[in-house]
C-alpha cells in the first residue's frame, strides 16, 4: 500500500527550505492588514485571498511569484506582527507533523516601519518560542539577504551575532538572472572565518554558472533549489545516466539539494512533478531533501509534497524515511543534535508507521 496523506502527516519530517513571508494564514493577513492599516490587499476575504495567492503564484515566472511577497511582506512590519506571524509557522509546521524546521526571513525587507534589524530578528525568535512551546517541533532560523541589494555582509553579521539563540544559518535569495552570489563575496568570506553555515538559491531560474558560482567561488553548504543540476546529467535510452564535472561534484561531495517540488512549477522550472528532475536525481543518490519553499504561495506542506512524489514516482516509507534522513543530516545544527533526531525520533517514528500500515 502506498502511503496516504494522513498517514504522511503523522510520519516525522525535516524542512530545510521554508520561507517564513510565504507561509502565513490567509487569515492572518486579513487581520495583520486592518490592524496595520495596510491597504493594498487584492481582497479581504480570505478565501479569495488564499486563491488570489495560488493563482497569481501559477503563471510560470519567478519575477511574478516574487510580486506575491509585497503583501506578505507589507503586514509583517511591526514587532507584534512578526511574533505572530513566526508563532503560527512553528505551530503549522509541527500540525503537519514536521520535528525539525530551518525557516528563513530577510530582516532587510521589515524595517519600512522603524524597526531596527535586531528587533527583527528578536521578534521573529520571540515568535518561534511561543509556536514551538509544548509542541515536538525544533525551529531553526536563516537569516536572508537579498541578492539584488547591497546588505548581505551587514545581514551576514547579524546571523552570527545571533546564531547561539536560534539563527543557525545565512542564505541569499531574490531574482537569480543578473545578480551573482559573487557580488556578495565579502559576506561568504566573511560567514568562512567565522565557522558559520550558510545556503545559496542556486540553480532554480538560472542555471549551471549559478550553482558553480554558488559551491566553487563563494563555498555554499547547501543548494537552495538546484534544480538545474540536471543539465549536467545526460541520459540516453536505456545507457546510464552520465554525469558532468558539476554534477559529478555535487554528488561526490554530498551537497544538499534543497527541493521545491510545487514551487518549481509554478516558477517555470519543471513541467510537472512527474518531469520534475528529484526522480532522476533521487535514482543517482544525489543529497535530496524535499521542502515547500512558500507554503501560501503553493498550497502545500510537506506531507503534500510528500504525497505527491508518491503518486508521481510510487514511493514508498523507505523512500520518504531517505528523503527525511537526507534533510536532518543537512541541517545547520551540531551533529549530536541532528544523530539524536534520527535516531531518537525520526527513524522509530517511521519504523512505527510502517509497522501500522
Amino acid at each position: 500500500m502506498s502511503p496516504t496523506l494522513d498517514q504522511i502527516r503523522r510520519a516525522p519530517k525535516v524542512l530545510l527550505h521554508d520561507h517564513l513571508d510565504g507561509g502565513l494564514r490567509a487569515e492572518t493577513i486579513v487581520e495583520l492588514a486592518r490592524e496595520t492599516d495596510y491597504g493594498r490587499l487584492p481582497t479581504h476575504d480570505p478565501d479569495y485571498l488564499r486563491q488570489w495567492f495560488e493563482e497569481a503564484s501559477d503563471s510560470g515566472s519567478l519575477e511574478r511569484y516574487l510580486e506575491t511577497f509585497d503583501h506578505t511582506v507589507g503586514v509583517m512590519q511591526t514587532r507584534e506582527s512578526l511574533v505572530r506571524v513566526a508563532s503560527e509557522c512553528a505551530q503549522d509546521l509541527a500540525a503537519d507533523g514536521v520535528v525539525y524546521a530551518e525557516v528563513r526571513f530577510a530582516p532587510e525587507q521589515h524595517t519600512s516601519r522603524g524597526l531596527s534589524l535586531d528587533q527583527v530578528v528578536e521578534a521573529v525568535l520571540e515568535g518561534f518560542r511561543q509556536g514551538s512551546e509544548g509542541r515536538d517541533i525544533h525551529v531553526g532560523t536563516l537569516l536572508t539577504a537579498m541578492r539584488h541589494q547591497a546588505r548581505s555582509r551587514e545581514i551576514a553579521e547579524l546571523s552570527v551575532r545571533y546564531r547561539d539563540v536560534g539563527v543557525v544559518g545565512f542564505d541569499i535569495a531574490g531574482a537569480e538572472a543578473g545578480y551573482p552570489p559573487t557580488r556578495h563575496l565579502d559576506a561568504f568570506e566573511y560567514l568562512q572565518r567565522e565557522n558559520a553555515h550558510f545556503t545559496i538559491h542556486a540553480g532554480e531560474a538560472f542555471g549551471l554558472p549559478s550553482i558553480w558560482q554558488a559551491i566553487q567561488w563563494c563555498g555554499a553548504d547547501r543548494l537552495g533549489h538546484g534544480v538545474r543540476i540536471i543539465d549536467d546529467i545526460t541520459v540516453a535510452g536505456d545507457e546510464p545516466a552520465k554525469l558532468g564535472r558539476l554534477a559529478a561534484y555535487v554528488r561526490d561531495k554530498r551537497i544538499p539539494l534543497e527541493m521545491c517540488p510545487t514551487s518549481n512549477l509554478q516558477t517555470g522550472a519543471a513541467a510537472s512533478i512527474a518531469e520534475h528532475p528529484i526522480g532522476l536525481l533521487r535514482r543517482l543518490h544525489f543529497r535530496v531533501t524535499v521542502n515547500t519553499d512558500n507554503r501560501l504561495m503553493s498550497s502545500t506542506s510537506v506531507s503534500r509534497e510528500f504525497h505527491k512524489l508518491v503518486e508521481a514516482f510510487g514511493y514508498g516509507w523507505d523512500d520518504l524515511q531517505w528523503f527525511t534522513v537526507n534533510a536532518m543530516k543537512s541541517a545547520f545544527i551540531p551533529f549530536d543534535e541532528r544523530l539524536a533526531l534520527i535516531n531518537g525520533v525520526i527513524k522509530p517514528g517511521f519504523a512505527q508507521i510502517k509497522w501500522q500500515s
